[in-house]
């Protein structure tokens, strides 16, 4: 498999719906000249028996054993461009189909198939939303389940407070920067991708009910309200509409 990056440390499996799994597990990265650590969640999807991995995280081996107990890894699924970590690791390993949106693969394997609205998906149920206006391909994949899931990468995320995976100094900087909010656009995403507020009006033409990001808690409807309420009220938020 060549040289690929090591398993960082991360938890076990929680099954959050019915046959819909999420892993929270260690990053650290160099961003904006500056050592960042922080948590960030795997979303597994099975179909049968056939496991469907979005924002890939690079497990140990106890974890691989935890996955291979779920089913058959089939798919990998990349949906954010900031992420490019581990997502050679999988086809390697368990010859899986790597999905991306098209000229997102800059640091990625060649993608064996495409992620475009209306075209092929890794299982059923499954399709893709778009961002038009970001300046980085991000996409958001709609899982028509339990209501309507969206499971997210940078865009959406629901950080309530640093987790154990977390650096000190990255608590404190992330803490004034406004990572940590509940139904939030993710900061630094914002910043680089500077996405218009057309596109999140599409985005909450969709329904859903529960919102799993790459980074933070997730976040499903309670009796009082859903995550499309509160990621809308972010929205009037941060565009002032």
């Amino acid at each position: 498999m060549g040289q690929m990056p090591p398993a960082l440390p991360h938890g076990k499996f929680e099954e959050v719906f019915p046959d819909v799994f999420v892993i929270t597990g260690m990053m650290k990265a160099v961003l904006m000249n500056t050592d960042w650590q922080f948590s960030r969640n795997m979303t597994v999807v099975r179909e049968g028996n056939a496991l469907t991995l979005i924002n890939a995280i690079r497990l140990d081996d106890a974890g691989l054993e935890q996955l291979e107990a779920l089913g058959r890894v089939a798919n990998v699924v990349k949906i954010g461009s900031l992420h490019d970590r581990d997502y050679a690791f999988y086809p390697a390993r368990y010859g899986a189909i790597f999905w991306a949106m098209p000229t997102m693969h800059e640091n990625d394997p060649t993608p064996d198939k495409q992620l475009a609205p209306g075209g092929e998906m890794p299982f059923a149920g499954c399709s893709v939303f778009t961002f038009r206006t970001s300046k980085l391909p991000e996409g958001i994949l709609h899982i028509d389940r339990a209501g309507g899931i969206l499971v997210a990468c940078d865009s959406l995320q629901n950080w309530l407070a640093p987790d154990e995976f977390f650096s000190n100094d990255s608590s404190k900087m992330m803490r004034e920067l406004g990572f940590f909010q509940a139904a939030n656009f993710g900061p630094l995403w914002m910043k680089v991708n500077e996405p218009q507020a057309q596109d999140f009006v599409r985005l909450f033409e969709l329904p859903f009910q529960h919102v799993l990001a790459a980074h933070g808690s997730p976040f499903w409807s309670t009796t009082r309200d859903t995550a499309k309420e509160a990621y809308r009220a972010t929205f009037h938020r941060v565009f002032g509409v």
